[in-house]
């Protein structure tokens, strides 16, 4: 397959996500049956992101532009793909980036997150039959010539131990925070809210820690978040809000609640379902130093970082933990 043919099934297939096709509706139903964190809310809005960020012509071909890709692959390499499955299709850019660049792929599907790539696959598979030399699905990744794993902190480790001497990357538990100035107007805490709360903030791109200034009016905020009060209602999501108000409360601990979340004053960059970790700061400056380079962080949202309500839309040439998977590919 040349490049400009691959192109043109991406395409394709970005149309089909959006069509609304019967047996797409029924993927998409078996995905959330098989995963209750994927309500069909959030299915619908990060397949449909992909399809309008990732899958349009000019957005693919100036992506691959800037990389000068070859036409043909002639020397195409097998790449093992070990798949997280916290959000819908999370694993995608990856499937994408190892197609457009005319390798083959081995994946490893996450047990949260095994139908719609597959479907997707499928679907591909049925306009052109090549595509089944060109994607596997395995449950043991052995004999690949590169690797992209993507898991936990502890999982990282096993990663690096069996997939250590072969190039690879690997990528382990990151998060995302907030900055406030304490001028933010009721439209962007709403979309603070989606930063906060898409995906039940299962993301690494969620936020979940906001830095405000000395004297900070949650009210506001608090008010603004209320646009979610429906997760309340999600018996997995008000599990985890039980359980985290009950530890709270036994330990004395001050918390603000506006019946779906819950703030809690915490340096921790990460917090468990349901709670937003709040710091506050007095200089912006000294905070921006103290974040420097720091391994944990995804993405910052606020003023002059990247916009509220847009941490859980990244462009195609969003990289995951700032590393060019792309480039990875080409130099292989």
């Amino acid at each position: 397959m040349n490049l400009p043919y691959r192109i043109d099934l991406l395409v394709r297939l970005g149309e089909y996500i959006l069509s609304g096709e019967e047996p797409w509706r029924q993927a998409k139903a078996k995905a959330g049956y098989e995963n209750g964190w994927f309500v069909p809310e959030f299915v619908d809005l990060a397949t449909s992101n992909i399809a309008r960020s990732f899958l349009q012509k000019e957005t693919i071909q100036k992506w691959t532009e800037t990389y000068q890709l070859q036409t043909l692959n002639l020397k195409p390499q097998t790449i093992g793909i070990v798949m997280a499955g916290n959000i819908p299709l999370v694993g995608f850019h990856d499937f994408l980036c190892v197609f457009i660049s005319g390798h083959k792929a081995n994946i490893k599907l996450s047990t949260k997150d095994k139908v719609l790539i597959k479907h997707l696959t499928e679907k591909l598979a049925e306009w052109d039959a090549e595509i089944n030399n060109l994607f596997q699905f395995s449950e043991m990744l052995k004999g690949c010539d590169a690797y992209i794993a993507t898991g936990s902190n502890n999982s990282s480790r096993y990663f690096d131990y069996y997939f250590g001497k072969y190039p690879h990357i690997i990528r382990r538990n990151r998060t995302s925070i907030a900055i406030l100035t304490g001028e933010e107007t009721k439209e962007e805490l709403e979309k603070l809210a989606d930063d906060v709360h898409l995906y039940f903030g299962l993301g690494c791109r969620n936020v979940t820690k906001i830095y405000v200034p000395k004297e900070y009016d949650f009210i506001p905020l608090l008010e603004a978040f209320k646009k979610y009060n429906w997760q309340a209602d999600h018996h997995k999501y008000k599990n985890n809000y039980d359980y985290n108000l009950a530890l709270h409360i036994l330990n004395k601990k001050y918390y603000m609640t506006n019946e779906s979340i819950l703030l809690i004053e915490d340096p921790a960059f990460f917090s468990p379902i349901s709670q937003l970790n709040y710091e506050f700061y007095a200089d912006k400056d000294k905070l921006m130093e103290n974040l420097a380079e720091n391994a944990d962080l995804q993405c910052i949202v606020g003023e002059g970082f990247i916009p509220f309500g847009k941490s859980q839309s990244p462009a195609i040439h969003d990289y995951a933990d700032g590393v060019d998977t792309l480039q990875f590919l080409c130099d292989l």
